[in-house]
């Protein structure tokens, strides 16, 4: 394998790795208001993303970074063509980060409402911006031969960029929802399993017909397969929260995403960019990508670096691994009278 096609599945990787760890923070926090209700319920649903959403969000940095170090040209068209998701995607994140750290700083239950709100609202944006974003990247923007955009701010903002938001919310969605009755007991596990069980068939579907129409367009007989991997997935999934198994759930619908993934940039490669004005316009691989010597000193870094931090992201997962249930409300202290 030349290094060019081993950074750009280094790449596919990354984003991968992003929407299958973030995808459940996404989803818990959009799950707020629906298994959340009660203030002790809230907490727990809180808790079990507490200690890993932050890290989680290091796989867009990288993943964002190495399209930018390895395939400059792809960066140089894909970012400013989607100025906008981008900027949406950050304003989220950002105002995420803030509530979090915001809704512990006062115990009033208006200021707890209000800052939980925030947390939803910012990881149905970002989760929205990235998918728009990912879409229009594997199914076409409107760019011409010098790569650029063609066309008003919204112009990139078409039905390829609504099929990725539409799929990465509804994955996230339920991706969270098993993850809470994986890491939960009680009834938040018991809501959380059924909330699952109810919308995994329903939520995988645009995250199949994503994957099938980039298939259709380039696909061969290894991505066919890759795309039946993901819709099986789908089925194991459902069957085995049926009958309690969260854990092999998890691994079942986090499978899904995989499998459709590699066969969304399994099939597109070697184009990383599609022109929707003129196939003569795509941006390639071999096009936007850096020089041989760079990827070998890139590969080198990444070969010392990336090792440390899988080990350090999985030592902190295998430290958190265990169930969580809610709190009893601790009551406020008796006044003694004077």
């Amino acid at each position: 394998m030349d290094l060019q096609t081993l950074w750009f599945a280094a790449v596919a990787v990354l984003w991968t790795g992003f929407l299958l760890l973030e995808g459940f923070d996404f989803g818990v926090a959009a799950l707020l208001p629906v298994l959340g209700r009660r203030p002790a319920d809230r907490h727990l649903v809180l808790r079990t993303i507490g200690p890993l959403w932050d890290g989680n969000e290091v796989w867009l940095i990288t993943a964002v970074g190495a399209v930018f170090a390895a395939f400059p040209g792809w960066y140089a068209t894909w970012l400013p063509a989607l100025y906008l998701p981008f900027v949406l995607v950050l304003f989220g994140l950002i105002v995420r980060a803030v509530a979090f750290e915001w809704r512990h700083s006062h115990s009033a239950p208006a200021w707890d409402a209000t800052w939980t709100h925030v947390i939803t609202a910012g990881s149905l944006i970002a989760a929205l911006g990235i998918g728009a974003a990912l879409g229009a990247t594997t199914l076409g923007l409107p760019v011409d031969a010098d790569g650029s955009r063609v066309g008003g701010a919204l112009s990139g903002l078409g039905w390829p960029a609504l099929v990725g938001a539409v799929a990465v919310l509804a994955f996230s969605v339920v991706h969270g929802a098993v993850f809470l009755a994986l890491k939960t007991d009680g009834p938040v596990r018991v809501a959380a399993r059924a909330f699952a069980l109810r919308w995994a068939p329903v939520a995988a579907l645009p995250l199949l017909g994503w994957a099938a129409v980039v298939h259709l367009r380039y696909g061969t007989p290894v991505t066919a397969a890759l795309w039946l991997v993901a819709a099986v997935s789908v089925v194991v999934a459902w069957a085995r929260l049926k009958v309690g198994r969260e854990g092999q759930g998890f691994a079942a619908w986090g499978t899904t995403l995989v499998a459709a993934a590699a066969t969304i940039f399994g099939a597109a490669y070697p184009v990383v960019l599609p022109s929707t004005i003129d196939p003569a316009f795509d941006v390639t691989v071999p096009d936007a990508s850096v020089s041989d010597y760079t990827l070998t000193v890139m590969t080198w870094a990444a070969g010392i670096g990336l090792p440390v931090v899988l080990a350090y992201q999985a030592w902190t997962y295998w430290v958190f691994r265990k169930r969580l249930t809610a709190e009893p409300l601790s009551e406020p202290p008796a006044q003694v009278p004077a």
